[in-house]
């Protein structure tokens, strides 16, 4: 059974807003394990003036931003960590295979693969139309607000 939130419950879990909130909606959820999300891109996105006007792409840091906060929802969404803020550590065995370009509907997966006190690892990928645009893991902490 699907566990969606919409805009204003993803508010409540983390606390980035526009213009750095990076998810329209969350599909599936199920707290200290995965988040499904997604973030529609536009072409009135901030940073495609710059990258690049001629071919306009998401930058790769965007798209991790993106996966991040698609993880963040299903650490901070347990009830220990309600209120608290998760950080990226690190990003290990990061692969960019396809762009994203405006009007791309990006589906957003993150799995949580090991929690040990307010430190974890997971593993993130982002596709379009069922092809893979970035797989990643990440570790993360959770912090005090």
């Amino acid at each position: 059974m699907a566990n969606p939130l919409n805009i204003n419950e993803i508010m409540e879990i983390l606390p980035h807003r526009h213009p750095f909130l990076m998810l329209d909606k969350v599909e599936d959820h199920v707290p200290g394990e995965y988040c499904i999300a997604y973030k529609n891109f536009t072409y009135d996105e901030y940073f495609f003036r710059g990258h690049f006007p001629d071919m306009p792409i998401v930058p790769g840091v965007i798209t991790l931003e993106a996966l991040a906060q698609a993880g963040a929802v299903a650490i901070l969404s347990k009830d220990e960590f309600k209120g608290k803020i998760a950080a990226i550590t690190a990003v290990d065995r990061c692969k960019f295979k396809s762009s994203i370009v405006p009007g791309d509907t990006v589906r957003l997966e993150a799995k949580i693969t090991a929690i040990r006190g307010n430190a974890g690892m997971g593993e993130a990928c982002a596709t379009v139309d069922g092809k893979k645009c970035v797989v990643t893991e990440f570790k993360f902490a959770v912090l005090d607000n």
